[in-house]
């Protein structure tokens, strides 16, 4: 049985047990978003020593509840550092490749181009296969943050440690997306790979490399590499895979849990009083990267998305909170709204929404 979830509905009783407002009536301070200013509302620390609901994303640690999960995500997460680091150094084969196009009987420069598009499709290879992994890492963390009996902000509040995962992951997913949709290199040396293998095949010669990335590979690696935003399309197929099979998880579960993340960096960016616990100047960066994650994967995975009405972000505010920031930290982040988003442009949209993102 679900426990009620907090800050719902209208009437009835409240309590309050370690700075989450449980029970059936809005506490005093929240306004429009759907845990209003969260933040606010949850510190206590005046009134007794129970903990205020900043998530720590610089220096939460994992309670022993925690720790199974953590772990298997961490190994993940390390390796994310790596992917990162290979993929801002990837310069690509553009010039090998031009010059065996322009001289096809040259064998040498043919053999030259090759040479140089090989190792770089096995990192590519290498790039895809980690999406896979981080769509395991995710699946693991929404199960822990939307099990019962706990609401997700509850757990968010519970959990800091495994929702700081949970915003690294999406930082990384918007970071990589963002080096990859400016590297057009990535799919010239993969187009390159494709064509010289299936040339070759015609003339039946045997290439080593096939043997790294197969046929089947190559076509799982192609969609994937097509899309625009491909770690980001990998999480948002995942989030709405696990709404999906979990037919006894209310898809509010899964949905609030992002709308309530939403509603937090939102809060922690545009408090002062929040901002100024962050000693790193680059939590301020991902603190966007996550809110601007969590918008998106609500959208793909919400019915009507996170623009309508109904939804329970505050959208005005999350566009005005980024427009606020410096133009090169966030424009970015904006055109990921405005291109990566599924219901932008839906009728239920506002013109005043459309208006502040052109």
């Amino acid at each position: 049985m679900h426990a009620p979830k907090p800050l719902a509905g209208k009437g009835g009783k409240q309590s309050r047990r370690r700075g989450v407002w449980r029970g059936t009536t809005h506490p005093p301070g929240t306004h429009r978003c759907h845990m209003g200013n969260l933040l606010k509302v949850l510190t206590y620390n005046e009134l007794d020593q129970g903990p205020n609901f900043f998530l720590d994303f610089e220096n939460a640690q994992p309670t022993e509840a925690e720790t199974a999960v953590w772990n298997q995500v961490n190994a993940v997460l390390e390796e994310a550092q790596t992917i990162l680091a290979e993929l801002q150094s990837y310069t690509g084969a553009g010039l090998e490749i031009r010059e065996a196009i322009q001289n096809p009987n040259d064998l040498q420069l043919q053999e030259k181009a090759w040479n140089a598009v090989c190792p770089l499709v096995a990192k590519l290879k290498r790039f895809y296969e980690f999406s896979l992994r981080l769509e395991n890492a995710l699946r693991s963390l929404l199960e822990a943050l939307t099990s019962p009996p706990y609401a997700p902000t509850q757990h968010l509040e519970r959990e800091q440690a495994l929702a700081k995962q949970f915003a690294e992951i999406l930082h990384f997913t918007l970071s990589f997306d963002e080096l990859k949709m400016t590297n057009p290199a990535i799919q010239n040396d993969f187009s390159y790979y494709r064509r010289t293998i299936s040339r070759n095949r015609i003339n039946n010669l045997q290439l080593d490399a096939e043997s790294e990335v197969n046929n089947e590979m190559a076509n799982r690696m192609s969609l994937f590499y097509a899309e625009a935003t491909p770690m980001l399309k990998t999480l948002s197929n995942a989030t709405t895979k696990f709404v999906s099979e979990n037919k006894t998880l209310p898809i509010e579960d899964t949905t609030d849990c992002l709308s309530t993340m939403a509603c937090v960096c939102r809060v922690m960016l545009e408090t002062p009083e929040y901002r100024s616990r962050f000693t790193n100047t680059e939590t301020l960066l991902f603190c966007m990267r996550v809110m601007v994650g969590v918008i998106i994967l609500y959208d793909h995975v919400h019915p009507v998305g996170a623009f309508a009405k109904t939804s329970k972000i505050d959208m005005k505010g999350c566009i005005k909170v980024l427009k606020e920031q410096p133009s090169n930290s966030t424009e970015g982040l904006l055109n990921a709204l405005r291109y990566t988003t599924r219901h932008l442009n839906d009728d239920t949209t506002s013109k005043q929404i459309r208006a502040l993102l052109q």
